[in-house]
């Protein structure tokens, strides 16, 4: 298989899994519906650990598992950050605004090491998604609450105007992009592989945590509700292994990472297709602004 198939598959698993996620942490009901899905993605995580280790050969040790820790810590934070971020907007709108965290890692590398080592493009790409996320965050804002509850009457479930509705994804996006930051200073010391076999493993535990406390807590867990879930986690780790194949063709990075971080557009389609969920024109013109940064910043990101 080609870089090119290992790019789609990527794209279309993480998708899925902002898809399944949604589904699996909508229910404003259930209080602890983010530690479920922690419980449900550190399980895979694990699986997959133990098959890198056992398998695959890939050498742990808790001297990595401790060097890694601070940067799983930030990556497992953010991922439980928008699972709650998911109950009370959009999947539309969250998914552009946590893949976003790229531009801040930018912002972040500019204040550290100046603009010397950028060109146009990725100033432009940085400028591009700062200002639709920002346009989101307005357009969600500032819209009439009758024009809201009048194009979210025929989507699956309603929203009204909360700042945890922005403040989350976007604690998600800054809580990523420090992971992001922080793990390429640690890789320089670590082997990819050993570090995300340590992240997963990090993964687990805190799955395991999430578990005994919701047992102490005498959380119900059903076969329909935690359904959504798994499949989510499925598809985030599976997506995970294609992004790592389709990178390692380096003759081809220039092309495969543009297609895998165009992932949140397809998030945004099944939303609208599955979810039936229905934005503003406003919403919409935000979030081609975004993606278009996004797909620019991979582009250079290669």
């Amino acid at each position: 298989m080609n870089w090119f198939w290992f790019a789609i598959i990527a794209l279309l698993c993480w998708s899925g899994s902002d898809f399944f996620s949604k589904i699996g942490c909508v229910d404003g009901r259930d209080k602890y519906s983010h530690l479920k899905m922690v419980i449900a993605v550190g399980a895979v995580m694990g699986l997959h650990a133990a098959y890198e280790v056992f398998i695959g050969g890939t050498e742990i040790s808790w001297q990595v598992i401790f060097t890694y820790l601070p940067v799983s810590l930030l990556y497992i934070l953010s991922m439980a950050m928008g699972y709650v971020g998911l109950r009370y907007i959009e999947l539309s709108i969250s998914s552009p605004i946590c893949n976003s965290s790229g531009a801040l890692v930018a912002v972040a590398t500019i204040i550290t090491s100046g603009i010397s080592g950028m060109n146009g493009w990725q100033i432009a790409a940085i400028v591009l998604v700062c200002g639709g996320v920002i346009g989101l965050g307005v357009a969600e804002m500032t819209e009439d609450e009758e024009l809201r509850r009048a194009r979210q009457e025929k989507g699956k479930w309603q929203y009204a105007k909360n700042w945890k509705a922005l403040l989350l994804p976007a604690a998600y996006c800054v809580l990523d992009a420090a992971g992001t930051f922080a793990d390429s200073l640690v890789l320089e010391t670590l082997n990819e592989d050993s570090a995300n076999v340590a992240y997963e493993l990090t993964f687990l535990a805190a799955g395991v945590f999430c578990l005994i406390f919701l047992l102490v807590k005498r959380q119900r867990f059903t076969l329909k509700a935690e359904l959504p879930k798994y499949t989510g986690a499925i598809f985030e780790t599976a997506g995970q292994f294609a992004y790592i194949y389709a990178l390692a063709d380096t003759e081809h990075v220039a092309m495969s990472a543009p297609i895998i971080s165009a992932y949140c557009a397809a998030s945004v389609l099944w939303s609208r297709l599955f979810l039936k969920e229905r934005l503003s024109w406003k919403h919409y013109l935000a979030i081609f602004v975004a993606v278009v940064g996004i797909v620019i910043m991979g582009v250079f990101d290669a």
